[in-house]
């Protein structure tokens, strides 16, 4: 496989801030639909791997192939039109809204100044919020007049909805199940698996039991760099991922 055949292809990418190593010489290949699952200990460098991806925070050197076009010289949103969409640890949705005008002012038309004046409620807009509102099991909640009403789980379903509304093709997810219940975390598992027949997921996730069930692939990150990248069964079994992680 050439690095274009991968939906991600990283290659030597660094971070550093005031001479301290946070990615150091990163290297990662994904596939379509491929769910990847990255852990590791506080301090790995997992979050600023995300804010690398999606822009936040720009690589010291090193390179970001996303379907082959290189993101390090692309602004924030330049990423997102690209394609990719990032989810955060807290959940940022319009409390005071509705489930579906949440999902309604995601769909890409409405996102820029002149869209959001000029946008009209037409049958393409309805029938994906209804067909997203589905996905992330929001249907019963979508006319629920202040989204803020939504338990925890569900504010988290609700943001994954508003991603999927941009239908990105690579979805980043930052601890999704944190402080969810173990039902929630059952259907979240249900949510993530679904999602990723069409499109890349990589999500960060410290909960061992969620990631056996949604990981396609685990890479663990420690100090910086990639300590090995294997099935959950391998990294569980790998001695070095034993002592710097699960051991602990």
């Amino acid at each position: 496989m050439t690095n274009n055949d991968y939906m991600l292809s990283i290659e030597d990418l660094t971070v550093s801030f005031d001479g301290f190593r946070a990615v150091d010489a990163i290297c990662l290949y994904m596939d379509r639909n491929e769910l990847r699952v990255i852990i590791g200990p506080n301090g790995a460098g997992k979050t600023t791997l995300l804010d690398l991806i999606c822009g936040k925070t720009k690589a010291t050197s090193g390179s970001i192939k996303f379907k082959g076009k290189e993101l390090t010289t692309l602004p924030e949103h330049g990423i997102v039109r690209a394609g990719v969409g990032r989810k955060f640890q807290t959940p940022s949705i319009y409390e005071n809204l509705s489930v579906f005008q949440n999902l309604e002012m995601s769909f890409p038309r409405g996102r820029s100044v002149f869209g959001c004046l000029t946008f009209r409620r037409t049958d393409d807009v309805l029938d994906r919020v209804h067909e997203v509102a589905e996905q992330v099991m929001l249907t019963d909640s979508l006319h629920l007049e202040e989204a803020g009403l939504l338990s925890h789980g569900q504010k988290q379903w609700l943001e994954i909805g508003m991603l999927l509304m941009q239908d990105p093709e690579l979805l980043m997810l930052d601890e999704p199940v944190a402080g969810m219940s173990v039902k929630e975390r059952e259907q979240t598992a249900e949510l993530l698996n679904r999602i990723s027949r069409n499109r890349s997921v990589i999500v960060i996730e410290h909960d061992m039991e969620f990631v056996k069930r949604i990981a396609h692939k685990v890479t663990v990150l420690h100090q910086g760099k990639v300590l090995m990248e294997g099935t959950m069964d391998q990294v569980q079994s790998d001695p070095r991922v034993v002592e710097v992680y699960l051991g602990h």
